[in-house]
């Protein structure tokens, strides 16, 4: 487990659109840009191995993508190579952190200082929800995969702890770049249901037609 004195002032950046890692959680993905091949070969020389999830944002006024301001450190624990020299990997969230500013240098990936204060609770352990009606949210779950032609295997969700449960739905389901955010930078796994909550009760109504919009 990662302490605070652990963590690095600078973290090389990955801006992926809609891509979302939380703390405890594993996020798949599969590397083949040259430029975040380049990030990981540095990554795994370090001790940490962390490589920073974060949403990009377009900036008026600035060429290209600027950055969220709050994203999410991952240590690489899983790696393995393709035979077209392309890599599938997993993060494991250790902590969200807060870019300070964007580090220039002859790198070609992007890399931030950045400050963790404030997400001392993303080191510490698992995460309970004391007033999660479980009940009321798998029903309101099914409801939504049933709209989306969606399929689950419903006993594993079911017996899930809260924070697997409501930290995988909200990296997995399709919501928007910005309700990615949301979700990320929620202070707490009961803000973090209730927003979750608010998404897929807005999903549904807009998908049951604009009678239901008045």
């Amino acid at each position: 487990m990662f302490k605070a004195a652990d963590l690095p002032d600078t973290v090389p950046v990955f801006p992926l659109p809609g891509a979302l890692l939380l703390p405890r959680a594993r996020l798949p993905l599969h590397i083949f840009e040259p430029r975040y091949l380049a990030m990981l070969e540095d990554a795994l020389k370090t001790p940490g191995r962390l490589i920073g999830m974060i949403q990009p944002m377009d900036v008026p006024g600035r060429e290209g993508n600027g950055l969220h301001v709050i994203g999410c450190a991952g240590r690489v624990t899983q790696f393995s190579e393709t035979e077209d020299h392309r890599y599938l990997i997993t993060l494991s969230g250790v902590s969200r952190f807060r870019v300070v500013q964007e580090v220039e240098g002859f790198q070609p990936y992007r890399r931030c200082d950045v400050s963790w204060d404030g997400f001392g609770r993303d080191l510490g352990p698992t995460e309970k929800d004391e007033c999660f009606r479980r009940s009321d949210f798998l029903n309101l779950l099914e409801r939504y995969f049933s709209t989306m032609d969606l399929s689950t295997d419903w006993d594993t969700l079911k017996e899930a702890e809260d924070e697997l449960l409501v930290n995988s739905l909200s990296m997995l389901l399709d919501f928007a770049p910005e309700d990615k955010q949301a979700l990320l930078e929620a202070p707490s796994l009961a803000t973090r249901r209730e927003t979750l909550i608010t998404l897929i009760e807005f999903a549904l109504l807009g998908g049951a037609g604009e009678d239901l919009i008045q």
